[in-house]
């Protein structure tokens, strides 16, 4: 019965894939793109996230056509030649992997220490090769994560075996990570890969963080620390080749900056206050990241956070009090903010909070009245003559 469940959820994720997702991305604003005018848009978006000149796209236009002829034109013999060495790196790993877990228990502290840091450095080894020899592009991402990991598992193997009672285990990561932030900074500054940008700033802020709780930082305030500094590194990275990194380093800063303000704000006020400050926090930094017309994708999410926290907020502080009215003016407001800024993101959250709010509002002082959800519809009509005797007005003026 499991076994059917598992296969039926896999069925409806594969066929959500295909056609209810991109659906759902459509409508929040993750995909835009529904016409030649925001196709346009998209375009430019693009073009300023990653400093794409007209001309560059003009060349890369007339050049796709010759690009697919030399595509298709690739031997079988070259895709035979990845394939197979694909999948022999796969049977490999796996095969390590399966000895390793097999017989842990029974190998000595030395044959333990060769199994996981001497792999690691022999793949340090192999990647070098690569690296110098430039011919294997598309082995140095995998090979660049499988060393990094093997040797940080294998230097946490050597300390626990060389120090079995050592009970200090921040000290013990503050080593490791500072001996791989080093290799992957060498590395990184002779041969310029993003990847190695990528693990390096992962060592260190990792050696950051502990280094930081070892000094008895209150999480908040590492959390306020790292965050904004990730989030300006982000900024940075945008004017380096290495700006793919600069969209999730501007996610994971922004998140982790709100969350330790939240966490600050919390304690020395109240949830709700936190909840409303911070989402207004979160929605501003979108709207930055809006005009200045990058990240389709961050803008999108950072509205959707931000204005669901500043909704919840603002409604646990102003109901059953007698300006919870307000409320329901304070969404009329955002959305004139939404057609004004054309979110869909935003308007989705904002119609939900006004229809929650009048829902709220309805059950609460006019349970069984006919003649409120009457007065609803006839305000619905009223704004909808509006809206069409506006729009009516504005193609009179133009003509």
């Amino acid at each position: 019965m499991i076994s059917i469940v598992v296969i039926i959820v896999i069925i409806l994720f594969i066929g959500g894939g295909l056609w209810i997702w991109p659906l759902v991305a459509s409508f929040l604003g993750l995909s835009s793109v529904t016409d030649k005018s925001s196709a346009l848009k998209h375009i430019g978006q693009l073009m300023n996230t990653y400093d794409i000149l007209p001309v560059e796209v003009e060349s890369a236009f007339h050049s796709s056509n010759s690009h697919s002829l030399a595509v298709n034109t690739r031997s079988k013999g070259d895709i035979a030649k990845v394939l197979f060495a694909y999948l022999g790196a796969i049977f490999i790993l796996a095969g390590m992997g399966t000895y390793i877990g097999m017989f842990w228990d029974d190998m000595g502290s030395t044959m333990r220490v060769l199994v996981t840091l001497g792999v690691g450095y022999f793949l340090f080894i192999v990647l070098i090769s690569a690296l110098h020899e430039g011919k294997f592009s598309g082995l140095i991402l995998p090979l660049t994560l499988a060393s990094a990991f093997m040797m940080s598992s294998g230097w946490f193997v050597l300390i626990h075996e060389v120090y079995p009672q050592l009970d200090n285990w921040r000290g013990a990561v503050l080593f490791v990570f500072s001996i791989m932030a080093l290799h992957q900074g060498i590395l990184f500054s002779k041969y310029r890969r993003t990847v190695l940008v990528f693990t390096a700033l992962c060592f260190m802020y990792g050696f950051l963080y502990v280094a930081f709780e070892m000094l008895d930082v209150t999480v908040a305030y590492i959390a306020i620390v790292l965050g904004s500094s990730v989030f300006l590194l982000g900024s940075a990275l945008e004017k380096t080749p290495y700006r793919v990194l600069a969209e999730p380093a501007l996610l994971i800063g922004a998140g982790y900056f709100n969350a330790g303000l939240f966490d600050r704000m919390a304690a020395f006020t109240s949830i709700s206050w936190a909840s409303l400050l911070t989402g207004i926090c979160v929605a501003f930094t979108a709207y930055g990241i809006h005009k200045a017309g990058r990240y389709p994708r961050l803008i999108a999410i950072g509205y959707f956070v931000g204005s669901a926290m500043a909704y919840g907020g603002l409604f646990d502080l102003i109901h059953n009090t007698a300006i919870e009215l307000l409320y329901l003016f304070v969404t009329a407001a955002v959305l004139y903010i939404c057609v004004a800024i054309q979110s869909r993101v935003l308007l989705l959250t904002t119609v939900i909070a006004m229809l929650s709010f009048i829902g709220y509002f309805s059950e609460k002082y006019f349970t069984n009245v006919l003649g409120w959800p009457v007065t609803l519809i006839l305000i619905g009509i009223i704004f909808l003559g509006v809206g069409v005797g506006a729009v009516a007005l504005k193609v009179k003026e133009r003509i």
